[in-house]
């Protein structure tokens, strides 16, 4: 893979600048935007940004810093989930603290935001505190966004419980948005200034860049990455009116800064920030060394998110603004669908053999197919074709005999084809006999960022096959097969 970003210079540079902004204050509350884990939107329009960056970059402050996680219990309620895992928030909550403690990180607390005595919240946090886990409940905020004297009383921020903190520096991080970070940020600074401590607030985000062109492709990947919150980047206002410096942001931050800005001064009895740049710690363009390779990753991301959100439209999850606002992307970038070389080889091959069809491009540009098989499903052929080429296998050598893959098949019962999933264990048992399989398993983590696009939408094992090896999917708006159940 080509790189276009200096990772170990963000780590460097972002930890500083979050150090200086923490020198500003008694304690600094430290809102993250996106993800904490596994930041896999950045590395693969940033190509060099390792998807664990922001881990690095904490680890950098850890003996300063606690966590608190909050979550929106309507969420919990609902059993929202988050698309790309395929998990709920609640479950999300619980995989984030465990890596956090895995990482070294102390954390403070879970916060429960909108709470309104839903049972299937009071299950989720007695299923913390049986984990010794600590608790906080925050209901609506009295009077908010318009009247500040309400918020910022005793009956608006006051009425949620001071959550006790012992770092420096506290960061405040979600399983996704409107889980209330913000809301807990403020209702803490309100506490803490009580208390005479001068505390303070910041955010650490990724998206948008904010001393990147409005139009750049990364900043345009923000916009379809956001496409179903109907988010768009602009130029900051009120940064231009204050500097005289065109700085991008995003609309929701921009027409929210004039009452979060009251309410800040409302608690510290100061102006501390004059924009909504202000507020965020980003260095992200100063890490770009490559910036052609960066904008052909990035076109490619716009181009995945479309496919996406046809994909979710298709499946009923979203409404058609999303894949038209994304379609609109494209066009201002005088690119297609077609801009991954992945989309007509599958089309092509699904005509010609009259069946569904998978390709995948690797990383030296050949192009790889595979179609639906008796025994296969497409991604199955697909990989298993594609570790014969990375092998050097001959096309007429089956690296798995059907008289291993017919017992298997007679296991189960209605489905005709082999998932992936199923495919890879017996790829697995089969190695340790035979080293021409083994040697063709050592190949999988070629198949790391490769594009696959296939001709129908993937569900189930062989969708979490392809996430598990890495590879990036894209499909076709099409059902595998017109059944409705």
């Amino acid at each position: 893979m080509k790189i276009g970003f200096n990772c170990s210079k963000y780590v460097k540079v972002q930890s500083k600048k979050i150090k200086e902004r923490v020198k500003q204050f008694d304690k600094l509350y430290l809102e993250v935007g996106g993800k904490l884990f596994n930041d896999s939107h950045a590395s693969r329009v940033l190509p060099g940004f390792e998807p664990d960056a922001k881990i690095q970059v904490l680890s950098e402050l850890k003996k300063d810093l606690e966590i608190i996680f909050c979550i929106n219990a309507g969420d919990i309620e609902k059993s929202k989930t988050r698309a790309e895992y395929g998990i709920t928030y609640d479950t999300e909550i619980l995989n984030l603290i465990n890596k956090s403690i895995k990482e070294g990180f102390l954390i403070n607390s879970v916060v429960i935001t909108l709470y309104n005595n839903q049972n299937s919240v009071n299950n989720f946090i007695k299923r913390l505190e049986r984990d010794n886990i600590k608790t906080y409940i925050h209901t609506a905020t009295k009077g908010y966004p318009t009247d500040i004297d309400l918020i910022v009383s005793e009956e608006g921020y006051g009425a949620n419980p001071y959550i006790e903190t012992t770092k420096k520096l506290i960061l405040v991080n979600a399983p996704g948005a409107g889980s209330g970070k913000l809301a807990t940020c403020f209702s803490q600074l309100y506490h803490e200034q009580k208390r005479g401590i001068n505390a303070g607030y910041a955010k650490f985000e990724t998206f948008p860049v904010w001393n990147l062109p409005l139009k750049h492709p990364v900043n345009l990947a923000y916009e379809a990455a956001s496409a179903d919150r109907k988010d768009y980047t602009m130029i900051d206002p009120f940064h231009l009116e204050c500097y005289n410096v065109q700085a991008v942001n995003y609309n929701r931050d921009v027409e929210t800064f004039p009452i979060l800005r009251s309410i800040l001064s409302k608690i510290s009895k100061q102006n501390i920030y004059n924009s909504p740049t202000d507020m965020s710690v980003n260095i992200i363009a100063d890490a770009i060394i490559d910036n052609d390779i960066v904008e052909k990753a990035t076109k490619k991301e716009i181009v995945r998110r479309f496919y996406q959100e046809e994909a979710n439209y298709k499946l009923g999850n979203t409404d058609y603004e999303s894949v038209q606002r994304i379609k609109l992307l494209l066009t201002e970038l005088n690119i297609d669908e077609n801009y991954l070389k992945v989309v007509k080889p599958a089309l092509l091959k699904a005509k010609k053999s009259a069946k569904h069809a998978m390709a995948l491009e690797l990383p030296n540009g050949k192009i790889v197919t595979g179609r639906e098989t008796d025994l296969l499903s497409p991604a199955s052929s697909l990989i298993i074709n594609t570790m014969k080429v990375l092998t050097r296998i001959p096309d007429e050598i089956n690296l798995l005999s059907p008289s291993v893959l017919e017992p298997i098949l007679k296991l189960r019962r209605g489905q005709k084809q082999l998932s992936l999933q199923e495919v890879l264990v017996a790829l697995s048992i089969c190695s340790v006999t035979n080293p021409i399989i083994e040697k063709a398993l050592q190949k999988a983590d070629k198949l790391k960022n490769c594009d696959v696009h296939s001709t129908y939408i993937v569900q189930n094992g062989d969708l979490k096959a392809l996430k598990s090896l890495g590879i990036n999917l894209t499909t076709e708006p099409v059902f595998y097969s017109n059944e409705l159940f």
